[in-house]
């Protein structure tokens, strides 16, 4: 055997070692490297027993019954030396017909970028290692799986093309799709406040698996859960039998309301529960392309984030009520407002006027529903690149009902469109309104903030 200098490397026993390490650890034989040692006389030497490097008789060859979950724990870690975070659940699949199939799936803590997670399901071969490249062995959500598959019938060497219609990787990739459900499934049945506990850090993944597997979505349809702001879980059944007789609009339309940042959208949220309306949390990386699959799925029902439309017009009851304003009033408030709001790269604001009540605030910031949901879905699919390099559009709501407004336009009518502009820079009052229009949506920073926190004083 001769090693030329460029690979010199795999002469050094680290290097050794981790080739070992990854390619026969689970061997069915004993391999033995060197000599185990001992710290003597304030360095490491041999001693007379073999090293022997693999484990021959690993975990997921052994029968479940006789197993803890400690056992299973600690094979995580065996697997996975570097990984910080316990599972938390895990499948022991044991299968000889019509397939020879056994092996153990940890579900792990899946962080927020999923590309990160793949690639951690170990490929064996009767204990041989032979890759951790699944994908088309697997769908494609069970890859954000962690754990050990270990089967003769996968076919290997060939193209990911070729596995895909491969009769034995098909059977072997539908089970264990079931075997997954079915857990889930168990635990929704038999622990749920466990499941309820976890499902932050499981939800990715079964949002996922329902986005892309119809069989899967089936099955977790009975027990994927929804989260509100008061951190109360329920099921899509569950959830809907709660909000049916107060959310359905005069179209008969269930309206789910949800938010993405309880603290930025508090006011809209509050002004929701203060109509008798529940609102869900929905700050998960897929959560707004699960939305738009429940809204295929779900008979008349559509979710609207809390902060797109004032609430009296996300769920409408009755008629719009009409605001009776001439094109003259509408330009000089229009441009009386347009004139005080900030210029922000990309983004965009139409001023509108509605009848929302006496007691509503006179002025209100919101973004329209549909393109800000194809712009947040065009950050995960390059396909949809255009809706991203639109800019962010804001409607400026003015409450024609609130006093304040009524007197604003009093004093605007019938001005010039320079005397407007002169007004709007000089009313205290109007500068106050719309900047707290811009508080509440997380647009004041900076130099307007510092005005407004001064003009707050003087007014006091």
């Amino acid at each position: 055997l001769y090693i030329d200098e460029e690979n010199e490397a795999f002469l050094e026993k680290s290097k050794i070692e981790s080739l070992l390490d990854k390619y026969c650890k689970f061997l069915p034989v004993p391999i033995v490297f060197g000599k185990k040692q001992e710290w003597k006389d304030g360095k490491y030497v041999d001693t007379e027993e073999d090293n022997v490097i693999n484990d021959v008789n690993p975990l997921w060859k052994q029968k479940p019954v006789g197993l803890k979950d400690e056992d299973y724990r600690d094979f995580y870690r065996k697997l996975y030396p570097m990984s910080m975070d316990e599972p938390l659940f895990w499948i022991h699949l044991n299968v000889d017909y019509p397939f020879n199939l056994t092996g153990i799936l940890y579900f792990p803590k899946v962080k927020s970028n999923i590309e990160l997670q793949r690639n951690k399901i170990q490929l064996y071969s009767n204990q041989v290692f032979v890759t951790d490249s699944v994908e088309g062995i697997v769908p494609e959500f069970l890859t954000l799986l962690h754990g050990v598959l270990d089967s003769p019938d996968i076919p290997l060497n060939v193209s990911r093309s070729y596995l895909q219609s491969d009769n034995n990787v098909k059977k072997i990739s539908n089970h264990i799709t079931k075997k997954v459900a079915d857990k889930l499934e168990e635990i929704f049945k038999k622990e749920r406040t466990q499941l309820e506990e976890k499902w932050d850090s499981l939800k990715i993944f079964v949002e996922y698996g329902m986005l892309t597997e119809e069989r899967f979505y089936d099955r977790a349809s009975k027990f994927a859960l929804l989260k509100n702001t008061d951190n109360k879980y329920f099921t899509l059944d569950e959830y809907k039998a709660l909000t049916e007789s107060s959310q359905t609009d005069k179209n008969s339309t269930l309206v789910y309301l949800y938010a993405n940042n309880k603290e930025d959208q508090y006011t809209f949220i509050d002004a929701a529960k203060g109509k008798g309306y529940d609102v869900l949390m929905m700050d998960g990386q897929l959560d707004v392309h699960w939305l738009g699959l429940l809204e295929q799925k779900l008979e008349k029902t559509r979710f609207v984030r809390v902060d797109s439309d004032t609430v009296e017009h996300i769920i409408e009851k009755d008629e719009k009520t009409s605001v009776e304003l001439s094109d003259k009033e509408k330009e000089n408030l229009t441009e009386a407002i347009q004139s005080l709001l900030p210029n922000i790269d990309k983004t965009e604001f139409n001023v509108d006027f509605k009848s929302l009540g006496e007691t509503t605030r006179p002025v209100q910031i919101t973004q329209n529903e549909f393109s800000r949901r194809m712009k947040e879905m065009s950050a995960m699919q390059p396909g949809m690149a255009f809706y991203g390099e639109m800019p962010d559009m804001f409607q400026v709501i003015v409450n024609m009902d609130h006093p304040i407004a009524k007197q604003l336009l009093g004093e605007v009518k019938d001005k010039s469109k320079e005397e407007t502009t002169a007004f709007a820079s000089e009313n205290a009052r109007l500068k106050q309104v719309i900047d707290l229009a811009l508080l509440s949506n997380g647009m004041l920073r900076g130099e307007a903030l510092s005005n407004f926190i001064k003009r707050s004083v003087e007014l006091l």
